[in-house]
């Protein structure tokens, strides 16, 4: 007993610390400005976000060529195609996040490296595949943090509902207290998510937010992507789940070698014939029992026959 309550004694300062870094890197945040230029909401059907003729080259290799894309508010846009297609790149540049070789991107309906990063936050709220945090913050921090740029503004009157009504719908708020560090993969994809929320922005960008998350947490995701929608916000979500894309998705835009190849409602870009050539798999597509929405399922083996009854290599 002697020894662990000298131990909590040890740790007393080192905790101390951590917390006031922590709070000191929060409050440097909070005291950012904000510009004067607060946008106001985008008129539905307004171009939030556009690529036009986007080349973007990484690592010398061209993984977009020409690519033309517009993100409307008041729909859910859908980035789909196979692994390398270019999703996440265009994602970036939709975002004003990497810099293009050719061609332009405007956020807002203006070019996106004329916003200086402060403006740009204002306007369009990111969440990358993935985020990773250097000091020990609660959720509820992590959270506020979508805040930030808000910061100085009128608009921060909003802070605590903004925060509590984005962990409320992403379903974090019974762990707010929580370590972000301690979390699950889909937890910390939650929080994040909420993150993202909380900075009420007109242009939503997601970058495969259901990648770690359960059915039931993959549906509320699409479901709250609907909802920024129908509240006249632009989304453009990147997905790998074709089903989903089809379900919730106003337009659905497909990439394929870094080149645009369908953009459109999914009931006309969803196709058996399209998608099979995109991912070099045969599919099939079905209406959906319940509501007729494009169903993509891959054809798959039976009996070891492989499709069209041929037979499969690899079983011989």
């Amino acid at each position: 007993m002697t020894e662990q309550r000298g131990a909590t004694r040890q740790s007393g300062p080192a905790e101390q610390r951590r917390t006031t870094e922590r709070r000191g890197l929060l409050g440097r945040l909070a005291a950012r400005r904000a510009p004067r230029r607060v946008p106001g909401p985008l008129p539905r059907g307004a171009v939030a976000a556009e690529a036009r003729d986007v080349a973007v080259r990484l690592g010398g290799r061209l993984v977009l060529d020409g690519v033309d894309l517009a993100a409307n508010a008041g729909e859910v846009l859908a980035l789909v195609g196979p692994n390398g297609a270019g999703k996440s790149t265009l994602f970036a540049a939709l975002a004003g996040d990497v810099d293009v070789e050719r061609g332009g991107v405007w956020v807002c309906g203006r070019p996106a490296e004329q916003w200086g990063a402060a403006e740009l936050a204002l306007r369009r709220a990111v969440l990358p595949q993935s985020s990773s945090l250097a000091f020990p913050f609660t959720v509820a921090e992590v959270v506020a943090m979508g805040r930030a740029p808000w910061a100085g503004t009128p608009a921060a009157e909003d802070d605590s509902r903004a925060v509590a009504e984005a962990m409320a719908a992403t379903e974090v708020e019974g762990f707010a207290e929580r370590p972000f560090s301690a979390l699950s993969g889909g937890e910390r994809a939650r929080v994040s998510l909420a993150r993202a929320l909380a900075q009420r922005t007109g242009l939503l960008l997601l970058d495969e937010p259901t990648a770690a998350l359960d059915l039931r947490h993959q549906e509320l995701v699409l479901r709250i992507c609907r909802r920024r929608a129908a509240a006249g916000d632009a989304v453009v979500v990147v997905l790998h789940d074709l089903g989903l894309a089809a379900a919730y998705a106003d337009r659905v835009a497909v990439l394929s070698g870094g080149r645009l190849v369908a953009d459109g409602p999914p009931a006309s870009v969803l196709r058996a014939e399209l998608l099979s050539e995109v991912y070099r798999q045969p599919v099939e597509v079905l209406p959906h029992p319940s509501g007729g929405a494009p169903l993509v399922v891959p054809v798959r083996p039976v009996g070891g026959a492989g499709p069209r009854g041929t037979e499969i290599a690899g079983d011989r």
